[in-house]
């Protein structure tokens, strides 16, 4: 009983065995002993990541109504403001609710407002998308 009582209060033999080889296991995966090289190396790894598969999203949703070359090409032609304009509102929409609430109604008004004023928003569009495409083919 007083065993018991012993490990029920410390730790058992094999938390303590784990606890051992626990950092080791760790070191093993990590590229580099340097803790601060390692998040650096994450970091750049999301990042890298997350551009990528911003693109493989935008052009797959481009992709389904302009095919998948001129999609392409339209996420190439996208200018240095256009891609400020998208990050910044994407930080603000995700930092807090009524940054989300802001962009959200932002984004709801112009949808209604170009479904309301289809046929000249349209033609807009793809005016807009037909210049972002012939500049992303140059580049």
């Amino acid at each position: 009983m007083a065993g018991l009582f012993k490990r029920l209060q410390g730790k058992g033999k094999a938390v303590r065995d784990a606890e051992g080889t626990a950092g080791t296991a760790l070191d093993k995966l990590a590229p580099s002993p340097n803790p601060m090289t390692n998040l650096v190396l994450a970091d750049i790894a999301l990042r890298a990541g997350g551009a990528l598969l911003k693109r493989g999203v935008e052009t797959g949703i481009l992709g389904q109504k302009h095919g998948a070359k001129k999609a392409n090409s339209i996420v190439k032609g996208r200018g240095l403001t256009q891609s400020l304009v998208g990050t910044a509102l994407a930080r603000v929409a995700t930092r807090s609710v009524p940054g989300a609430i802001v962009v959200g109604g932002g984004l709801l008004a112009k949808t209604l407002y170009d479904r309301h004023h289809a046929k000249s928003a349209k033609a807009a569009g793809k005016a807009a998308v037909e210049a972002q495409a012939k500049k992303g083919e140059k580049v």
